[in-house]
């Protein structure tokens, strides 16, 4: 197991972006195509937004995005995307530390996908705040990953992946004020580095919120 370098969050993520041109493909994650695709648009958050290809995509559909992310060179590449897409006038890009500052406003959509990281990360407190920033009959989308891809026979740090349940129970969700319309495990194929094939288990839920 490799031991990650005792870095400050936003340290590490801005090396992580200078290291390369590119970091993702610039496509939408398809679990956000999926359950957000029926969705009417509105305003958006997406937490973690980094190279922007989520923002982009909601704001093709309509909706008006804040993206947000650690990462300065992250949002720049992000900002740039947008502009080639045609749609640099409906995403507002913020860099925020998340746990120690965080969006104003309430969103009718509010999407964090993979908000996982190998250095500090106050997870639990960022998703409940995510859920706090919904907006009455908006919609709280989270993926994350549910454990190591198959091919990943040695883990590269120590992680504690959530659980369906598990997250359920973290966030402030008052009975009869939300209805979860989508709590499920979703198995991918995943492709190791040296071109190994196998799979990635994630956890999905899609929440509405039906009360004040």
């Amino acid at each position: 197991m490799t031991d990650i370098p005792a870095t400050e969050p936003a340290a590490f993520w801005e090396a992580r972006y200078r290291d390369s041109t590119r970091v993702w493909s610039g496509r939408p994650n398809e679990l956000l195509v999926r359950e957000a695709a029926d969705l009417r648009p509105g305003t958006a958050l997406d937490l973690g937004c980094g190279e922007g290809g989520d923002a982009v995509w909601l704001a093709s559909r309509g909706w008006r995005v804040t993206g947000v992310d650690i990462s300065a060179t992250a949002l720049e590449r992000a900002a740039g995307h947008a502009v080639a897409a045609g749609v640099g006038d409906r995403v507002v890009w913020e860099r925020h530390e998340l746990g120690d500052t965080f969006p104003e406003g309430r969103f009718d959509l509010v999407s964090a996908h993979y908000l996982q990281s190998p250095v500090g990360l106050d997870q639990e407190g960022v998703l409940r705040r995510a859920a706090e920033a919904v907006a009455a009959d908006g919609t709280l989308l989270l993926v994350l990953h549910a454990a190591w891809p198959s091919w990943q026979t040695e883990p590269p740090f120590d992680a504690e992946f959530p659980t369906l349940d598990g997250v359920l129970a973290q966030l402030p969700l008052p009975e009869g004020s939300w209805t979860v319309e989508t709590r499920e495990t979703v198995r991918r194929p995943s492709v190791s580095p040296d071109g190994i094939e196998g799979h990635r288990d994630d956890n999905v839920w899609r929440i509405r919120r039906t009360g004040p």
